[in-house]
């Protein structure tokens, strides 16, 4: 069974601890039976009549069970887990749904509408129907990115991983076989079409977050220097984006 969980809306713009954080922190919650096949971050709409914190982003936690525990137990444990680290003053919101729940794809509609519009708790309520959507907290407007994250990630064609296997320990430079080994895809954005090959080096920059792309862990890169890749992407901080 897989479980998607989206969290949102549990950080303040002064806080350490992000909802990204908080979402990957969520795998030494899992019980016996459950393992983390990753994290995915989501961006959503950024628009001036959207609250947020600093970027309008939204993280799912992606489990893959295999034990006794339900969905609602899962459920129980992350709520546990964001009510424990969530910051004050947020706005915490919780979404589990089923990879074979029969209303996902009505929520990965919902979550592209997310990147496209402002929605409201009320349509993130009736998108979800009868899967777990709670809010922990303050106007509980959570619940809107926390479902979006699910939608977008279900799809497999949204979002970035900051979390997948141990990407995080992975070196500045590394070679396409050895992201392959960790079923990390290496995909050339070169327009004349030069294809890395596995002993060819990536060049990250201390910053590996490959894209999710047809439902697995892609890392698109550019021709580099003396026959590396560079690795697309960067890091950028917390200053928030302007509407």
């Amino acid at each position: 069974m897989r479980l998607y969980i989206g969290v949102d809306d549990t950080d303040s713009i002064d806080s350490e601890t992000g909802t990204g954080k908080l979402a990957r922190w969520f795998e030494g919650e899992l019980p016996p039976g459950f393992r983390l096949w990753g994290v995915v971050r989501q961006q959503l709409l950024v628009h001036p009549d959207i609250p947020y914190t600093s970027h309008n982003s939204s993280a799912c936690i992606v489990v893959e069970a295999s034990g006794r525990c339900t969905a609602e137990d899962v459920a129980q444990l992350a709520a546990g887990h964001v009510r424990r680290h969530a910051q004050e003053g947020s706005d915490p919101g919780l979404a589990v749904v089923p990879a074979d729940h029969p209303g996902l794809e009505r929520i990965v509609s919902f979550g592209y509408e997310c990147t496209r519009r402002v929605v409201g708790r009320k349509d993130a309520l009736r998108a979800a129907g009868d899967a777990y959507l709670r809010g922990l907290g303050g106007t509980e407007d959570g619940i809107i990115g926390a479902l979006a994250a699910v939608g977008l990630t279900a799809s497999g064609w949204s979002g970035r991983f900051i979390e997948f296997g141990r990407l995080r320990d992975f070196p500045d430079s590394i070679t396409v076989g050895a992201l392959a080994e960790a079923d990390i895809l290496t995909v050339s954005l070169d327009r004349d079409g030069r294809v890395p090959v596995m002993e060819n080096v990536v060049r990250t920059n201390g910053w590996l977050r490959p894209r999710l792309f047809g439902h697995r862990a892609v890392l698109p890169v550019l021709p580099g220097e003396d026959g590396s890749w560079v690795s697309q992407g960067g890091r950028r901080n917390k200053k928030p984006l302007s509407p």
